[in-house]
Protein backbone atom coordinates (compact mmCIF):
# COMPACT_ATOMS: atom_id res chain seq x y z
CA UNK A 1 0.00 0.00 0.00
CA UNK A 2 1.53 3.55 -0.81
CA UNK A 3 2.07 5.79 1.86
CA UNK A 4 0.85 9.47 1.64
CA UNK A 5 3.57 11.23 3.38
CA UNK A 6 6.17 12.67 2.44
CA UNK A 7 8.29 11.44 5.80
CA UNK A 8 6.57 8.21 5.59
CA UNK A 9 4.39 8.81 8.69
CA UNK A 10 1.21 6.06 8.16
CA UNK A 11 -2.02 7.12 8.02
CA UNK A 12 -3.85 6.70 11.01
CA UNK A 13 -6.77 4.11 11.01
CA UNK A 14 -10.13 6.49 11.60
CA UNK A 15 -12.95 4.26 13.26
CA UNK A 16 -15.70 7.21 13.10
CA UNK A 17 -16.59 9.74 10.25
CA UNK A 18 -14.68 12.27 9.35
CA UNK A 19 -15.74 15.96 9.43
CA UNK A 20 -15.76 15.72 5.62
CA UNK A 21 -17.75 12.79 5.45
CA UNK A 22 -20.37 13.84 8.22
CA UNK A 23 -20.43 17.02 5.47
CA UNK A 24 -21.19 15.44 2.53
CA UNK A 25 -23.78 12.85 4.10
CA UNK A 26 -25.50 15.49 5.53
CA UNK A 27 -25.75 17.70 2.41
CA UNK A 28 -22.97 20.53 3.32
CA UNK A 29 -21.43 19.95 -0.08
CA UNK A 30 -18.43 22.25 -1.23
CA UNK A 31 -19.35 25.34 0.83
CA UNK A 32 -19.61 23.11 3.74
CA UNK A 33 -16.18 21.28 3.34
CA UNK A 34 -14.68 24.87 2.64
CA UNK A 35 -16.17 26.53 5.67
CA UNK A 36 -14.94 23.22 7.98
CA UNK A 37 -11.45 23.74 6.20
CA UNK A 38 -11.47 27.67 7.10
CA UNK A 39 -12.53 26.57 11.25
CA UNK A 40 -10.30 24.07 10.89
CA UNK A 41 -7.35 26.17 10.62
CA UNK A 42 -8.46 29.13 12.68
CA UNK A 43 -8.66 25.92 15.43
CA UNK A 44 -12.51 26.97 16.08
CA UNK A 45 -13.15 23.35 15.14
CA UNK A 46 -13.35 20.99 17.96
CA UNK A 47 -11.34 17.95 16.84
CA UNK A 48 -12.83 14.61 18.03
CA UNK A 49 -10.08 12.60 15.91
CA UNK A 50 -6.85 13.07 14.48
CA UNK A 51 -7.42 14.17 10.69
CA UNK A 52 -5.86 12.17 7.94
CA UNK A 53 -2.64 13.63 6.50
CA UNK A 54 -3.36 13.81 2.56
CA UNK A 55 -0.43 15.69 1.43
CA UNK A 56 -1.45 19.19 1.90
CA UNK A 57 -1.45 21.89 3.90
CA UNK A 58 1.97 23.02 5.36
CA UNK A 59 4.19 20.92 6.52
CA UNK A 60 7.82 21.86 8.45
CA UNK A 61 10.61 21.10 7.12
CA UNK A 62 13.33 18.99 8.61
CA UNK A 63 15.94 21.54 9.49
CA UNK A 64 15.69 25.27 9.58
CA UNK A 65 15.33 26.28 5.81
CA UNK A 66 17.09 29.19 4.10
CA UNK A 67 14.39 29.26 1.53
CA UNK A 68 10.27 28.97 1.42
CA UNK A 69 10.05 29.22 -2.52
CA UNK A 70 10.91 28.35 -6.11
CA UNK A 71 10.76 30.37 -9.19
CA UNK A 72 11.97 27.65 -12.33
CA UNK A 73 12.74 29.37 -15.75
CA UNK A 74 13.33 27.11 -17.85
CA UNK A 75 14.41 27.59 -22.05
CA UNK A 76 13.00 24.29 -23.74
CA UNK A 77 14.81 23.11 -26.75
CA UNK A 78 18.66 23.70 -25.51
CA UNK A 79 19.86 26.85 -24.60
CA UNK A 80 23.39 27.35 -25.94
CA UNK A 81 26.05 28.18 -22.47
CA UNK A 82 28.89 29.48 -25.14
CA UNK A 83 26.43 32.17 -26.58
CA UNK A 84 24.93 33.57 -23.41
CA UNK A 85 26.91 32.55 -20.38
CA UNK A 86 29.91 30.87 -20.63
CA UNK A 87 32.78 32.75 -22.63
CA UNK A 88 35.88 30.64 -24.18
CA UNK A 89 38.32 33.49 -25.66
CA UNK A 90 39.72 29.92 -27.72
CA UNK A 91 36.69 30.14 -29.73
CA UNK A 92 37.23 33.85 -30.74
CA UNK A 93 40.87 32.63 -31.65
CA UNK A 94 40.09 29.88 -33.47
CA UNK A 95 36.93 30.84 -35.10
CA UNK A 96 36.36 29.07 -38.67
CA UNK A 97 39.14 26.50 -37.78
CA UNK A 98 38.63 22.66 -38.51
CA UNK A 99 37.17 21.74 -34.71
CA UNK A 100 39.13 19.08 -33.25
CA UNK A 101 37.86 17.83 -29.98
CA UNK A 102 40.86 15.31 -29.48
CA UNK A 103 38.70 11.98 -28.98
CA UNK A 104 35.52 10.51 -30.98
CA UNK A 105 32.30 12.90 -31.08
CA UNK A 106 29.12 11.21 -31.28
CA UNK A 107 27.17 14.17 -32.59
CA UNK A 108 23.00 14.59 -32.47
CA UNK A 109 23.24 15.50 -35.86
CA UNK A 110 25.61 16.80 -38.08
CA UNK A 111 27.46 19.66 -35.91
CA UNK A 112 30.66 19.09 -36.37
CA UNK A 113 31.85 21.92 -38.66
CA UNK A 114 34.76 24.50 -37.72
CA UNK A 115 35.08 26.13 -34.27
CA UNK A 116 32.60 28.97 -34.11
CA UNK A 117 33.21 31.96 -31.89
CA UNK A 118 29.82 33.43 -29.74
CA UNK A 119 27.49 35.40 -31.71
CA UNK A 120 27.27 38.25 -29.75
CA UNK A 121 30.23 40.14 -27.33
CA UNK A 122 30.76 39.48 -24.02
CA UNK A 123 31.60 42.17 -21.39
CA UNK A 124 32.20 42.33 -17.61
CA UNK A 125 29.56 43.21 -15.11
CA UNK A 126 29.12 43.74 -11.50
CA UNK A 127 31.83 43.51 -8.56
CA UNK A 128 32.23 40.48 -9.20
CA UNK A 129 33.23 40.84 -13.30
CA UNK A 130 31.43 38.27 -14.68
CA UNK A 131 31.20 38.05 -18.21
CA UNK A 132 28.27 37.86 -20.15
CA UNK A 133 26.88 38.20 -23.63
CA UNK A 134 25.27 41.34 -25.13
CA UNK A 135 22.22 39.65 -26.25
CA UNK A 136 21.65 38.97 -21.96
CA UNK A 137 23.21 42.22 -20.89
CA UNK A 138 19.90 43.28 -18.71
CA UNK A 139 20.92 40.55 -16.32
CA UNK A 140 24.49 42.48 -15.76
CA UNK A 141 21.94 44.71 -13.20
CA UNK A 142 21.64 41.90 -11.05
CA UNK A 143 25.40 39.92 -11.98
CA UNK A 144 26.66 39.90 -8.24
CA UNK A 145 23.30 37.90 -6.79
CA UNK A 146 23.91 34.80 -9.38
CA UNK A 147 25.74 31.82 -9.50
CA UNK A 148 26.70 29.93 -12.30
CA UNK A 149 27.40 26.55 -12.94
CA UNK A 150 29.07 25.82 -15.99
CA UNK A 151 29.88 21.68 -15.48
CA UNK A 152 26.50 20.37 -15.80
CA UNK A 153 26.43 17.30 -17.92
CA UNK A 154 23.62 15.46 -19.04
CA UNK A 155 22.90 11.84 -19.89
CA UNK A 156 21.03 11.86 -23.41
CA UNK A 157 21.05 14.28 -26.54
CA UNK A 158 17.63 13.82 -27.44
CA UNK A 159 15.28 16.75 -26.56
CA UNK A 160 12.43 14.63 -24.11
CA UNK A 161 14.37 12.69 -22.66
CA UNK A 162 16.97 15.34 -21.47
CA UNK A 163 13.92 17.77 -20.34
CA UNK A 164 12.21 15.26 -18.29
CA UNK A 165 15.81 14.69 -16.48
CA UNK A 166 15.85 18.28 -15.73
CA UNK A 167 12.31 18.51 -14.49
CA UNK A 168 11.75 15.42 -13.01
CA UNK A 169 15.08 13.93 -12.14
CA UNK A 170 14.16 10.54 -14.29
CA UNK A 171 15.20 10.23 -18.51
CA UNK A 172 11.56 8.37 -18.58
CA UNK A 173 7.64 9.38 -17.98
CA UNK A 174 6.22 8.45 -14.92
CA UNK A 175 7.63 10.78 -12.29
CA UNK A 176 6.58 13.53 -10.54
CA UNK A 177 7.90 16.83 -11.60
CA UNK A 178 10.35 18.69 -9.16
CA UNK A 179 7.62 21.03 -8.25
CA UNK A 180 5.24 18.47 -6.98
CA UNK A 181 7.47 16.45 -5.01
CA UNK A 182 8.71 20.41 -2.80
CA UNK A 183 4.42 20.27 -3.09
CA UNK A 184 4.39 16.83 -1.57
CA UNK A 185 7.13 17.63 0.87
CA UNK A 186 6.34 21.09 2.42
CA UNK A 187 2.67 21.77 1.04
CA UNK A 188 0.92 25.19 0.61
CA UNK A 189 1.39 28.55 2.24
CA UNK A 190 -1.87 29.66 0.96
CA UNK A 191 -5.37 27.17 0.84
CA UNK A 192 -6.43 29.80 -2.09
CA UNK A 193 -3.73 29.36 -4.33
CA UNK A 194 -2.50 26.15 -5.91
CA UNK A 195 0.71 25.01 -4.58
CA UNK A 196 2.91 24.49 -7.68
CA UNK A 197 1.78 26.75 -10.74
CA UNK A 198 3.31 26.60 -14.43
CA UNK A 199 3.33 29.45 -16.66
CA UNK A 200 3.82 27.44 -20.03
CA UNK A 201 5.11 28.98 -23.39
CA UNK A 202 2.09 30.53 -25.42
CA UNK A 203 3.11 28.89 -28.42
CA UNK A 204 2.54 25.41 -27.68
CA UNK A 205 4.27 23.25 -24.69
CA UNK A 206 8.00 22.23 -24.78
CA UNK A 207 8.74 18.41 -24.84
CA UNK A 208 6.77 15.86 -22.92
CA UNK A 209 4.01 19.11 -22.41
CA UNK A 210 2.32 18.57 -18.70
CA UNK A 211 4.15 15.16 -18.00
CA UNK A 212 6.93 17.59 -17.02
CA UNK A 213 4.97 18.84 -13.93
CA UNK A 214 2.64 16.19 -13.05
CA UNK A 215 2.63 14.24 -10.38
CA UNK A 216 2.42 10.82 -11.15
CA UNK A 217 2.96 8.68 -8.29
CA UNK A 218 2.18 11.47 -6.11
CA UNK A 219 -1.50 12.59 -4.44
CA UNK A 220 -3.03 14.28 -7.56
CA UNK A 221 -3.32 17.49 -5.63
CA UNK A 222 0.20 18.02 -5.99
CA UNK A 223 0.33 18.53 -9.87
CA UNK A 224 0.94 21.39 -11.61
CA UNK A 225 -2.04 24.00 -12.07
CA UNK A 226 -1.46 25.86 -15.83
CA UNK A 227 -1.90 29.33 -15.80
CA UNK A 228 -1.62 31.33 -19.25
CA UNK A 229 -1.15 34.99 -18.38
CA UNK A 230 -2.43 37.70 -20.22
CA UNK A 231 -4.57 35.15 -22.28
CA UNK A 232 -8.87 35.50 -21.56
CA UNK A 233 -9.40 32.84 -19.50
CA UNK A 234 -6.07 32.29 -18.03
CA UNK A 235 -7.09 29.40 -16.10
CA UNK A 236 -8.99 26.64 -18.17
CA UNK A 237 -12.46 26.05 -16.59
CA UNK A 238 -12.35 27.88 -13.62
CA UNK A 239 -15.48 29.93 -15.04
CA UNK A 240 -17.78 29.07 -16.90
CA UNK A 241 -17.11 29.32 -20.70
CA UNK A 242 -19.14 32.22 -22.81
CA UNK A 243 -21.85 29.39 -24.07
CA UNK A 244 -22.38 28.71 -20.13
CA UNK A 245 -24.79 31.32 -19.60
CA UNK A 246 -27.65 28.63 -18.20
CA UNK A 247 -25.04 28.24 -15.05
CA UNK A 248 -26.34 30.53 -12.20
CA UNK A 249 -24.39 30.35 -9.02
CA UNK A 250 -27.59 28.29 -7.60
CA UNK A 251 -27.59 25.51 -9.93
CA UNK A 252 -23.43 25.52 -9.46
CA UNK A 253 -23.71 25.33 -6.00
CA UNK A 254 -26.58 22.53 -6.24
CA UNK A 255 -24.19 20.43 -8.35
CA UNK A 256 -21.08 21.11 -6.28
CA UNK A 257 -23.59 19.94 -3.19
CA UNK A 258 -24.35 16.80 -4.99
CA UNK A 259 -20.96 16.12 -6.23
CA UNK A 260 -19.51 16.30 -3.29
CA UNK A 261 -22.29 13.84 -1.63
CA UNK A 262 -21.82 11.43 -4.64
CA UNK A 263 -17.93 11.54 -3.93
CA UNK A 264 -18.41 11.31 -0.25
CA UNK A 265 -20.61 7.90 -1.01
CA UNK A 266 -17.60 6.26 -3.13
CA UNK A 267 -15.25 7.61 -0.93
CA UNK A 268 -16.50 5.90 2.22
CA UNK A 269 -16.42 2.50 0.12
CA UNK A 270 -12.66 3.04 -0.67
CA UNK A 271 -10.62 3.64 2.43
CA UNK A 272 -7.26 4.83 1.51
CA UNK A 273 -7.87 5.48 -1.97
CA UNK A 274 -6.17 9.34 -1.88
CA UNK A 275 -6.68 9.41 -6.16
CA UNK A 276 -10.53 10.43 -5.19
CA UNK A 277 -9.48 12.72 -1.87
CA UNK A 278 -6.81 14.55 -4.92
CA UNK A 279 -10.31 14.98 -6.97
CA UNK A 280 -11.84 16.21 -4.24
CA UNK A 281 -8.94 18.74 -3.08
CA UNK A 282 -8.93 20.19 -6.51
CA UNK A 283 -12.81 20.66 -6.35
CA UNK A 284 -12.33 23.01 -2.98
CA UNK A 285 -9.30 24.48 -4.77
CA UNK A 286 -10.97 25.25 -7.25
CA UNK A 287 -13.86 27.19 -5.31
CA UNK A 288 -11.40 29.42 -2.97
CA UNK A 289 -9.01 30.22 -6.72
CA UNK A 290 -12.85 31.50 -8.14
CA UNK A 291 -12.08 34.48 -5.45
CA UNK A 292 -8.82 34.83 -5.28
CA UNK A 293 -6.87 33.69 -8.51
CA UNK A 294 -8.14 36.27 -10.20
CA UNK A 295 -6.76 39.51 -8.04
CA UNK A 296 -3.37 37.71 -7.94
CA UNK A 297 -2.90 37.85 -11.91
CA UNK A 298 -4.58 40.97 -12.48
CA UNK A 299 -1.86 43.29 -13.34
CA UNK A 300 -3.47 46.26 -14.30
CA UNK A 301 -3.02 48.26 -10.68
CA UNK A 302 0.56 47.36 -10.87
CA UNK A 303 2.32 51.13 -11.42
CA UNK A 304 3.63 52.33 -14.97
CA UNK A 305 6.98 52.14 -13.11
CA UNK A 306 7.07 48.42 -12.76
CA UNK A 307 5.33 47.84 -15.72
CA UNK A 308 8.10 49.42 -17.26
CA UNK A 309 10.85 47.40 -15.38
CA UNK A 310 9.31 44.03 -17.24
CA UNK A 311 8.98 45.59 -20.27
CA UNK A 312 5.51 44.95 -20.37
CA UNK A 313 2.70 46.53 -21.69
CA UNK A 314 -0.08 48.02 -20.27
CA UNK A 315 -2.67 46.15 -22.75
CA UNK A 316 -0.92 42.70 -24.20
CA UNK A 317 -1.43 42.25 -27.87
CA UNK A 318 -2.35 38.94 -29.27
CA UNK A 319 0.95 37.02 -29.68
CA UNK A 320 2.44 36.23 -32.99
CA UNK A 321 3.44 32.45 -33.70
CA UNK A 322 7.12 34.68 -35.16
CA UNK A 323 9.29 35.92 -32.45
CA UNK A 324 10.74 39.28 -32.02
CA UNK A 325 12.28 40.73 -28.87
CA UNK A 326 9.26 43.46 -28.31
CA UNK A 327 6.94 40.92 -28.15
CA UNK A 328 9.59 38.38 -26.06
CA UNK A 329 10.02 41.07 -23.38
CA UNK A 330 6.33 41.67 -22.96
CA UNK A 331 5.53 38.04 -23.01
CA UNK A 332 8.30 36.39 -20.32
CA UNK A 333 7.78 40.06 -18.50
CA UNK A 334 4.46 39.57 -17.79
CA UNK A 335 5.28 35.43 -16.70
CA UNK A 336 7.86 37.24 -14.45
CA UNK A 337 6.00 39.68 -12.70
CA UNK A 338 2.78 37.44 -12.22
CA UNK A 339 5.03 34.68 -10.88
CA UNK A 340 6.40 37.42 -8.31
CA UNK A 341 2.50 38.29 -7.56
CA UNK A 342 1.78 34.53 -7.14
CA UNK A 343 4.81 33.67 -4.51
CA UNK A 344 4.01 36.99 -2.37
CA UNK A 345 0.69 35.43 -2.14
CA UNK A 346 1.79 32.04 -0.68
CA UNK A 347 2.74 30.30 -3.83
CA UNK A 348 5.30 27.16 -3.01
CA UNK A 349 6.62 26.49 -6.39
CA UNK A 350 6.39 28.61 -9.96
CA UNK A 351 7.90 27.26 -13.19
CA UNK A 352 8.00 29.55 -16.33
CA UNK A 353 8.35 27.76 -19.80
CA UNK A 354 10.30 29.81 -22.78
CA UNK A 355 10.13 28.06 -25.99
CA UNK A 356 8.06 24.89 -27.69
CA UNK A 357 8.61 21.91 -29.83
CA UNK A 358 6.65 22.69 -32.96
CA UNK A 359 6.46 23.78 -36.09
CA UNK A 360 9.40 24.27 -38.20
CA UNK A 361 11.56 26.85 -38.93
CA UNK A 362 12.37 26.75 -35.47
CA UNK A 363 10.91 29.20 -33.28
CA UNK A 364 12.47 28.05 -30.07
CA UNK A 365 15.90 27.37 -28.06
CA UNK A 366 17.05 24.71 -30.47
CA UNK A 367 19.21 26.55 -32.79
CA UNK A 368 20.22 24.32 -34.90
CA UNK A 369 19.73 26.05 -38.33
CA UNK A 370 20.42 29.86 -36.75
CA UNK A 371 21.50 31.07 -32.95
CA UNK A 372 21.22 34.77 -33.78
CA UNK A 373 17.94 34.32 -35.37
CA UNK A 374 16.49 32.27 -32.78
CA UNK A 375 18.44 33.40 -29.56
CA UNK A 376 18.53 36.91 -30.10
CA UNK A 377 14.66 37.73 -29.03
CA UNK A 378 14.04 34.76 -26.75
CA UNK A 379 17.57 35.73 -24.60
CA UNK A 380 16.26 39.18 -24.47
CA UNK A 381 12.86 38.47 -23.62
CA UNK A 382 14.24 36.45 -20.72
CA UNK A 383 16.90 38.27 -19.40
CA UNK A 384 14.52 41.59 -19.31
CA UNK A 385 12.10 39.57 -17.27
CA UNK A 386 14.50 37.72 -15.01
CA UNK A 387 16.39 40.84 -13.82
CA UNK A 388 13.65 42.85 -13.56
CA UNK A 389 12.16 39.47 -11.18
CA UNK A 390 15.35 39.24 -9.31
CA UNK A 391 15.23 43.25 -8.99
CA UNK A 392 11.44 43.24 -7.60
CA UNK A 393 11.97 40.22 -5.43
CA UNK A 394 14.93 41.84 -3.54
CA UNK A 395 13.29 45.39 -3.04
CA UNK A 396 10.32 43.59 -1.37
CA UNK A 397 12.26 41.36 0.77
CA UNK A 398 11.26 38.32 -1.02
CA UNK A 399 14.51 37.46 -2.64
CA UNK A 400 16.08 36.36 0.74
CA UNK A 401 13.93 33.06 1.23
CA UNK A 402 13.13 32.30 -2.85
CA UNK A 403 15.54 30.74 -5.22
CA UNK A 404 15.24 31.87 -8.89
CA UNK A 405 17.01 28.22 -11.21
CA UNK A 406 17.60 29.02 -14.53
CA UNK A 407 17.33 25.83 -16.54
CA UNK A 408 17.86 24.25 -20.36
CA UNK A 409 18.03 20.34 -21.03
CA UNK A 410 21.24 20.56 -22.63
CA UNK A 411 24.05 23.25 -23.77
CA UNK A 412 24.83 23.25 -27.87
CA UNK A 413 28.74 22.32 -29.53
CA UNK A 414 31.76 24.56 -29.49
CA UNK A 415 31.54 23.57 -33.56
CA UNK A 416 29.00 24.78 -36.41
CA UNK A 417 25.97 23.56 -37.89
CA UNK A 418 25.36 24.75 -41.35
CA UNK A 419 27.59 27.86 -40.54
CA UNK A 420 25.18 29.21 -38.39
CA UNK A 421 23.68 26.60 -35.89
CA UNK A 422 25.06 24.39 -33.34
CA UNK A 423 24.33 20.84 -32.42
CA UNK A 424 23.29 19.42 -29.27
CA UNK A 425 25.39 19.10 -26.11
CA UNK A 426 24.44 16.80 -23.43
CA UNK A 427 28.57 16.82 -22.07
CA UNK A 428 28.47 20.73 -20.70
CA UNK A 429 25.71 23.01 -19.99
CA UNK A 430 25.10 26.46 -17.73
CA UNK A 431 22.42 26.89 -14.73
CA UNK A 432 22.10 29.67 -12.71
CA UNK A 433 20.66 30.19 -9.26
CA UNK A 434 20.21 33.13 -6.89
CA UNK A 435 18.36 34.00 -3.68
CA UNK A 436 17.06 32.01 -0.76
CA UNK A 437 21.29 31.55 0.72
CA UNK A 438 22.91 31.41 -2.58
CA UNK A 439 26.01 32.73 -2.24
CA UNK A 440 25.68 35.61 -5.12
CA UNK A 441 28.37 36.49 -7.93
CA UNK A 442 30.03 33.10 -7.88
CA UNK A 443 31.24 30.75 -10.58
CA UNK A 444 31.05 26.56 -9.06
CA UNK A 445 32.61 24.53 -11.67
CA UNK A 446 34.13 25.47 -15.04
CA UNK A 447 33.71 24.04 -18.65
CA UNK A 448 37.04 23.11 -20.50
CA UNK A 449 38.93 25.27 -23.07
CA UNK A 450 35.99 24.86 -25.73
CA UNK A 451 32.89 25.07 -23.55
CA UNK A 452 32.53 21.00 -24.73
CA UNK A 453 32.80 19.17 -21.39
CA UNK A 454 33.66 19.94 -17.87
CA UNK A 455 37.23 21.09 -17.13
CA UNK A 456 37.22 18.63 -14.17
CA UNK A 457 36.09 15.39 -15.81
CA UNK A 458 35.67 13.07 -12.99
CA UNK A 459 34.08 15.56 -10.72
CA UNK A 460 31.14 16.89 -12.87
CA UNK A 461 27.65 18.94 -11.65
CA UNK A 462 24.49 17.03 -12.41
CA UNK A 463 20.58 17.61 -11.90
CA UNK A 464 20.77 15.42 -8.99
CA UNK A 465 23.63 17.63 -7.08
CA UNK A 466 21.01 21.13 -8.18
CA UNK A 467 17.86 19.29 -6.74
CA UNK A 468 19.49 18.17 -3.70
CA UNK A 469 20.93 22.15 -3.23
CA UNK A 470 17.63 23.33 -3.80
CA UNK A 471 15.25 21.20 -1.31
CA UNK A 472 18.79 21.55 1.56
CA UNK A 473 17.79 25.51 1.09
CA UNK A 474 14.34 24.72 1.61
CA UNK A 475 15.03 22.65 4.65
CA UNK A 476 14.43 18.75 3.76
CA UNK A 477 17.21 16.18 3.29
CA UNK A 478 16.77 14.88 -0.01
CA UNK A 479 17.66 11.44 1.11
CA UNK A 480 14.56 11.51 3.43
CA UNK A 481 12.17 13.12 0.85
CA UNK A 482 10.46 9.95 -0.84
CA UNK A 483 7.17 7.75 -1.41
CA UNK A 484 7.19 3.85 -1.43
CA UNK A 485 6.08 3.25 -5.28
CA UNK A 486 6.14 -0.14 -7.02
CA UNK A 487 7.98 -1.61 -3.82
CA UNK A 488 10.81 1.39 -4.45
CA UNK A 489 11.14 4.20 -2.30
CA UNK A 490 11.47 6.87 -4.86
CA UNK A 491 12.92 10.09 -4.35
CA UNK A 492 13.65 12.95 -6.83
CA UNK A 493 17.27 12.51 -6.86
CA UNK A 494 16.98 9.21 -7.40
CA UNK A 495 20.40 7.16 -5.37
CA UNK A 496 22.53 10.49 -6.39
CA UNK A 497 23.11 13.99 -5.72
CA UNK A 498 25.51 16.00 -3.84
CA UNK A 499 24.48 19.27 -1.79
CA UNK A 500 26.75 21.97 -3.72
CA UNK A 501 28.72 23.31 -1.13
CA UNK A 502 30.13 26.37 -2.80
CA UNK A 503 26.77 27.95 -3.91
CA UNK A 504 25.56 28.15 -0.34
CA UNK A 505 25.99 31.73 0.57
Amino acid sequence: MQNSSPFHRPAPRRTQPTRREFLWRSGGGLGGIALASLLHTEGLLASAAAPIDRGSGSKPPQYKPRAKRVIQLFMGGAASHLDLFDFKPELVKRDGQKSDFGEYVEAFQDGLGPWMKPVWEFKPYGQCGKLLSDVVADLGAVADDLAFVHNLVGKTGVHSQATYLQSTGFQLPGFPGMGSWISYGLGSMNENLPTFVVLPDHRGFASNGPKNWDSAFLPGQHAGTIIYPGQESPIADLFPGKHGNFVSARSESAAHGMLARLNGDHAALREGDDRLWARLRSYELAARMQLSAPEALDISKEPDSMLELYGVQRSPKTWPKEINAEEERDYFGRKCLVARRLVERGVRFVQIWSGNDNGFPRRNWDSHEDIRRDHGPLSQGFSRGAAALIQDLKQRGLLEDTIVLWTTEFGRMPSTQGGKGRDHNPYCFTNWLCGGGIKGGTVCGQSDLWGYKPLDRANPTTVYDIHATILHLLGIDHTKLAFRHNGIDRRLTDVHGEVIQGLLG
